[in-house]
């Protein structure tokens, strides 16, 4: 007789529970992000918020990034409540984009964004806590999972642009609060994780993080090398339709750049390469990417380094993780991710400014030094290499049927 079809054990069920709520909820984050970033702009100017205040407004989230939003990581670290956390950030955060459409007035606007960025903004460092307790806890991969938020941003975006050519920018913001609703509705489907027998909770003992140089290391080279992206973030659109791209050939490299993105958090369960290993190739290859933009290349070889996306951002990403998941006990991961976001904000928010004061003047040789910020990167990584933890490969540790899952590689 054949043997019939494996029935899946309750933890594979709750595996798969956990892992499809926070696929959707990655895929709501992502979305509104990849509405919010391009189009909050436009929805401002179409409310006849003026460009001054408009520069004030949009740096909100960056502010909330380094001030209010480790104090949130750090409550739900305290409180264990990654979950409840999830869930009221979530539901404030609809209720903030909802009240916005609200507001015409420059000044409510700014203090209505205030408040939804203090709700806003941890949400996703909360979320990648959350998800590297249940990929240690199930036995399941970082990368696949992430890589939703990463598609849902590149719909966001393709959608936005489209209800922008067919809606009044004064409603654009209404795409976002629907997508916020969607978020905190997803919130729900979050399942609880009992994360007290996993064997990288009971490492109770050693200095707090901000006393390890490891993790110090670690989310200072992360901050140089994903803060080398500030001038791409900021004026690569610009610098584009200036050399004669259109619209359309901006969004297709934009696009090129999430898909590489993408592609390499699918392949990120069959990479047997260590977390810093991941990190040093992914600033290498910012080095390489912001050398080459800087020549103001040709579409066809600006279009090969857009590629090298997946490794300056989605490569340097899953190293990141990979370390803290070995660094940081898992009853401190909030506040690991909220000091790499943190870190992370100040970075990229002085990147920014610089970078502004030296566009006007260098045009495409400011991303020289964008390579420099992703050299010292990959020199962090390098002189803190004795100091990290031993890696073979990808880091098991016990699962809840005692067996070995392993996280990101």
């Amino acid at each position: 007789m054949m043997p019939g079809p494996e029935i899946p054990t309750s933890a594979t069920l709750e595996a798969r529970r956990f892992a499809i709520g926070l696929r959707l909820f990655y895929a709501a984050a992502f979305g509104l992000m990849g509405v919010q970033l391009p189009f909050f702009p436009v929805w401002l100017q179409g409310v006849d918020v003026g460009p001054a205040w408009i520069g004030l407004i949009v740096a909100v989230p960056a502010l909330t990034r380094f001030t209010v939003l480790p104090l949130v990581t750090a409550r739900a670290q305290r409180r264990r409540s990654l979950r409840p956390a999830l869930i009221v950030t979530a539901l404030l955060t609809a209720i903030g984009f909802s009240t916005l459409g609200l507001f015409h007035a420059p000044a409510a606007i700014l203090i209505a964004f205030v408040l939804t960025a203090c709700a806003w903004t941890p949400m996703l460092p909360l979320t990648d806590a959350y998800a590297l307790q249940g990929v240690a806890r199930h036995g399941l991969h970082y990368g696949p999972l992430r890589l939703w938020g990463s598609g849902a941003f590149v719909l966001g975006t393709l959608g936005g642009g489209l209800l922008a050519d067919r809606l009044d920018a004064a409603h654009l913001i209404w795409p976002m609060a629907a997508l916020a609703v969607f978020g905190a509705m997803a919130g729900l489907a979050l399942r609880p994780l009992e994360v007290g027998d996993l064997a990288v909770a009971t490492r109770r003992g050693g200095p707090p993080l901000l006393r390890q140089p490891a993790f110090l290391a670690v989310i200072l080279a992360a901050a140089l090398i994903q803060g080398s992206h500030a001038a791409y973030y900021g004026f690569a659109s610009i610098a584009w339709r200036a050399s004669g791209l259109d619209g359309a050939t901006v969004a297709g490299l934009w696009t090129l750049g999430v898909l590489a993105e993408i592609v390499a958090f699918m392949a990120s369960p069959r990479i047997a390469i260590a977390p810093a290993g991941l990190i040093a190739i992914g600033g290498s290859c910012a080095v390489l990417r912001w050398m080459v933009t800087a020549q103001a290349p040709s579409l066809p070889v600006l279009a090969a380094v857009q590629a090298l996306h997946g490794a300056t951002y989605g490569v340097t990403l899953l190293g990141t993780m990979g370390l803290l998941a070995r660094i940081a006990p898992t009853r401190m991961m909030a506040s690991a991710q909220g000091y790499l976001a943190a870190a992370s904000g100040i970075v990229m928010s002085c990147a920014s400014v610089l970078v502004g004061m030296m566009y006007a003047r260098l045009g495409a040789e400011v991303y020289h030094a964008m390579a420099v910020m992703a050299a010292a990167g990959v020199g962090v990584m390098w002189l803190a290499r004795r100091g990290l933890p031993p890696s073979n490969g990808a880091q098991p540790h016990s699962d809840a049927s005692g067996g070995s899952t392993m996280l990101p590689s």
